[in-house]
Parts: C-alpha cells; structure tokens; sequence
C-alpha cells in the first residue's frame, strides 16, 4: 500500500513535541533532517514506529529520520505543510544545530575551527623546538654555534608570529578578510611593542596616554606573543566591525571607508580593552601562582589550571617566578616540575586519542601533537585535539593535578627553567622521582582520557542502513586519466602501481591497467559519473560503465570471492545511475584479513588498451 505521506508528517511532528518544539528542518537524499528546542519531548519509541520512517538517528545536533529517496521529498512538503514552516537547506540546518548548542560549546568549537588549518605548522614547530632545546642543553657547545642558532629560529617561527597565523585563521572562520585579520595579528606583535615573554622582567613599561574628551586612558606597549584568545577576541570584533559596514556604507566609498574603519576600530579597541583585562587576568594568575606553589594542595590545584593558562597564553609569565626562585641562595626551581606534569598529562591524554580514534584524520593530528607536547610544547596537543574534544583536557588536567602534588611532596626541583617533559631531564635534580612524575602524570592522563573519550562517528557513516548513505559527493583525487577521461580514487588510502598488485592477474595488467589502494576507510565511492554494469553475486566487485564506453571495474581484495559476500554490503545494483563521489560499497578489512586475504582495492580501466594518454598514479 502505497505510503499516506501527510499521515507520515503529522505523526512525526506529533512524536517530537509539536511545532513549538521544532527550531529548524530541511531534507536530504534520504534523511529528514531536523533540530529539537527540546529532546526530552521527543518519543523516540514512537517515532521509530510512524509508518515510512525506517531508521533514526542523532549527530551533531540533529534528529536525522531515514524516509528514503524518492519518498522524503514527499513528506518533507506535507511537514511544511503541518508546521507552518519554510523550505530551508541543510545548511540551514546545520546552522541552527550549531546555535542550539551551549554557549561553552560553541567557543571551544570555534577555537578548534580556528587551529584545525594551522595545526601542520604549530606541529611541525612544536617538534621542532623540543629537539633543538634538548641538543642545546645537551651538548652546550653545540648551543653556541650557528647552527644552532638558525634552527632555533626557524624552529620558533610559527610560535613567534602564532598571533598573525591565528588571526587570519580566525578571519576564515568568521568570514572577514584575511588580510585585515592580518593586520591585526601584525598590529597584537608589533616591533614597537614590548615583547610579552620579557614584559615580566622590566621594573617599568613604556605606555600611551590618549585623551579622550580630557579623560586619559593609559594603555601599556604590550605584545601578544604566545597568547591566541584574545587574538581570536579580536578578529571576531573585526568581523563583526567589518560585516555591519559592509552592509551601512554605500558601494562607491566602501573599498576604502570599510578597511580603513575596521582595522582602526579594532586596533584601538584591542589596546585600549581587551589588553588591560588580559594584562590585570596576567598580575592577578602570577600573584595567585606565587601563593599556590608554596605548599602541595596550591600546586596540585596549578597542576590542573594550567593548561587553561596555555590557552589564554597567559603561561609565559611563569618564568619570573622560576627566576626568583633560582635566585635565591641555593635555590631550586619548584615550579617546573608542576608545568612537567601539566605538560605531560597532556601529552598522555593526546596519545590516548591518537591510539584509538579510528579516524585517520585525528590519528595524523594527534600522534605528532602527543609528541611535541613530550618534548615541553603543549599547543598542538592542547588547540588540535583535548580542547576540540573537551574531555581529553580534563583528563589531561586530572593527570596534571596528581603529578604536581606528587612532585611538591616529593620535593623535586630543576636547576635551570625553560623546558618541560622529557628534556626537563637535562636539568631536574632528582631524576628517578621525575620518571615517577611523568608516569603518573601522563599515565592517569592516558587512562582517564581512553575511558572517558569516544570517538564520533563522521555523519557520512553514522546512518544504520544503506539509504542513510551521505547525499554529498566525497571527492578524491584523479588517479587514472586519459583521452577518455578522469577516473578518481575511490576509497581513501595510500596509492600503489597496478604492477605491485598481490594477485598475478591484476598485476600482468590482464584486466586492465590502473592501480592499487591500501585501505584506510571501508567505504568505496564511484570513481566516475555512469551506470552500474555489474555487481558480483559475491558483493566484492563492481563495474561501472562512463563516458567514452569507460568500462571501470572496482575489485576489493585479492581472492575476496571466496568470502561468498560475507563482510561486505553493496549500495547499488546493476542499471543503478551513479554520480562521482558517490557511496557504492562497504567492506569490512577486518573479515578480509581474518580469511587470509591482502585487502587492497583493485581500481582498473579494463579497457585501457581502447585510449591514447593513459597514465595512472598519485600525482598525474
């Protein structure tokens, strides 16, 4: 019987609590679409049991009804009809998903969007600069040459100038102009602004004195260096600044009235407001620092807030008090062990991410973050990973508290101040109590972050059955081309010679010509826009026929037809039109492997011999 769809409509908008409880709804290929004012009014028992819904799931804010192609259309019209509401797109919907979060959540979510594009430099810089003070510490006369000196200086770039980096990262995420964001990253580390790492060392800082309406405003010639939310602050304030007069100043004035503004307005109101609060939040962290550390309870406590002081870049000024504390007859620096496990409570709960995520991009993020924060530089593992997922930082800051409490009982100190983690060996003073530090530190770090931290499933997989398949075209790279066209990778995974096939057939080119992929994903996407010719009774190979008589043939493992299907779903069946990027397959590398077979997925133009210009590989 044919489905009623109005009935369908009015069944789910009476399940989720009625229009009042509805802030926004579109529809996909599949997926009705739709966020909730509140989940607790949604009956989810009786929503999987409404006539035409065939699955329900959450993520990333949103209640997604599987309705099927060809039919969600239908009850997706008659919904509006129901609720009174408008079309709208998913991005629309996205959008509102977004702003239904909490307000923390939005924050920690736009500081990952901001460090996501910058993490390979700040990474690579992070490693970088452990190494070159860990061989300067260890071999002194090496620290003297310029060698030396011309890799500290590349090695400390990208933190050196991390505000202008951020900024226009930021400028990006809130849709301003890059270069006006420039210029403010530029403006926060000026040359004519005292250097923050230093600020604390001077008895007195030059300041301006601007009178306003014979009021005078003192602000101090501070830089930014090493601080990134109240840059982000004010890339945010130039968007916004930058957007309300684009929309007020007429067209013919605009290209210079609005630069121009933007980037005075938010110059002044960077130096005149958010510095002095971040300068008084700087005085009050020292002040409250110095009194913590005096006993084991305050440096556990500095243990754990620590890695927020990283965040708000407020940690450079620890270093006056390790000053002091060296300063002192026979004096012990105290103070690092507690930044030691800070650090590397870090660094065990980034590891424990990178170990499990089953997301190759989060494993590529996590792993050389982890060990950049080994080596004393926390960033990359604070801004790319525990802060994006919340939990692993304060795994991270349980694991920091322990240790720090460990070490102020135990009494350990360093002669020397400026590094953390495991070049802290090069200067701590009892070397087997700050293995026992770092162990504790990161390992509870590890532990709690492993137990606590679970990995979200990316929305293209998230759906339980084959129709809840992402409607958007996932693209790769051209791996086989020629005067008949372009054919894309179709899984994702490292790229290999058809020659370097594990199977004599395909690797004689007897089928073909193309190429090999070593997994990383168990999903296999069309290479080209055509039509399905064929689909294995076995589910492991599929052809595909495109334009200029392209005859492809997808194949995933070597042998695989003796697995009689198990282990893998197919999306599609023969006379199926299919767009480039699209989801046609799954497979389970797990099954392969445990029946003995090389899961490399064979991506061939079986008839190559037919084109002129045909080349195959990575980098066509």
């Amino acid at each position: 019987m044919a489905l009623d769809y109005r009935k369908c409509a009015e069944q789910i908008v009476s399940h989720i609590g009625g229009r009042e409880n509805i802030v926004q709804a579109a529809h996909c290929a599949t997926r009705l679409r739709l966020v909730i004012k509140d989940n607790g009014k949604v009956d989810k028992k009786a929503l999987e049991n409404v006539d035409g819904v065939k699955g329900m799931f959450e993520n990333n804010g949103q209640l997604q009804l599987i309705i099927g192609t060809g039919t969600v259309n239908k009850v997706y019209a008659e919904f509006l009809s129901v609720t009174g509401m408008t079309e709208a797109t998913k991005d629309d919907v996205k959008a509102a998903a977004a702003a239904a979060q909490p307000i923390w959540k939005r924050m920690l979510k736009a500081v990952g969007d901001v460090f996501v594009p910058i993490l390979p430099a700040i990474v690579a810089s992070g490693l970088m600069m452990g190494l070159v003070e860990a061989l300067g510490k260890v071999y002194p006369e090496f620290g003297s040459t310029s060698w030396y000196d011309f890799l500290d200086m590349v090695a400390n770039t990208a933190f050196a100038y991390l505000p202008v980096i951020v900024a226009i990262s930021a400028a990006r995420v809130f849709g301003g102009n890059t270069f006006l964001g420039a210029v403010i990253g530029l403006a926060m580390i000026h040359a004519n602004l005292v250097n923050a790492w230093v600020v604390g060392s001077l008895s007195e800082i030059p300041a301006w004195n601007f009178n306003i309406f014979n009021f005078v405003v003192t602000v101090q010639k501070v830089g930014y260096q090493g601080h990134v939310i109240p840059v982000i602050i004010a890339v945010w304030l130039m968007c916004a600044v930058e957007k309300w007069l684009h929309k007020h100043t007429p067209e013919m004035i605009d290209l210079f009235v609005v630069p121009f503004t933007t980037v005075l307005v938010t110059a002044f109101i960077t130096f005149t407001v958010i510095g002095p609060v971040f300068s008084q939040l700087e005085t009050w962290v020292l002040a409250g620092a110095k009194i913590l550390v005096k006993n084991p309870i305050g440096s556990a406590v500095m243990g754990a807030i620590y890695p927020w002081t990283v965040v708000m870049g407020l940690h450079h000024m620890y270093n006056v008090i390790e000053a002091g504390m060296l300063a002192v007859e026979g004096g012990l620096n105290t103070w690092m062990p507690i930044a030691s496990a800070a650090n590397f409570a870090q660094f065990g709960a980034c590891l424990a991410v990178g170990l499990k995520a089953a997301q190759n991009r989060t494993k590529v993020i996590a792993i050389p973050s982890s060990l950049s924060a080994a080596l004393g530089i926390t960033e990359p593992a604070i801004f790319g990973i525990n802060l994006r997922f919340f939990k692993p930082i304060i795994a991270g800051m349980i694991g920091g508290t322990v240790g720090a409490f460990y070490g102020a009982i135990s009494g350990i100190g360093a002669k020397a101040y400026g590094v953390t983690g495991i070049p802290g060996y090069l200067t701590i003073a009892q070397p087997m109590q700050y293995t026992i530090l770092l162990a504790i530190s990161g390992g509870i770090a590890f532990v709690l972050a492993w137990i606590m931290w679970h990995e979200e499933a990316p929305e293209a997989e998230a759906a339980p059955a084959p129709e809840a398949a992402p409607e958007e075209a996932l693209e790769f790279g051209t791996v086989i081309t020629s005067s008949a066209g372009d054919i894309a990778q179709c899984t994702a995974g490292k790229i290999i010679p058809y020659t370097d096939i594990p199977d004599p057939t395909f690797a004689a080119g007897t089928l073909g010509q193309g190429v090999g992929i070593q997994p990383e994903d168990e999903y296999v996407y069309s290479p080209i826009d055509g039509e399905i010719s064929s689909v294995a009774e076995s589910k492991h190979a599929i052809g595909i026929s495109g334009a200029n008589d392209m005859e492809v043939l997808i194949h995933v493992g070597v042998d695989t037809v003796e697995m009689k299907g198990d282990g893998f779903e197919d999306f599609v069946k023969e006379g199926d039109k299919v767009k480039k990027g699209q989801k046609i397959m799954k497979f389970s590398r797990e099954k392969i492997k445990a029946a003995g077979h090389p899961d490399t997925v064979v991506l061939l133009l079986t008839n190559s011999d037919d084109y002129e210009n045909v080349k195959f590989g990575e980098n066509i």
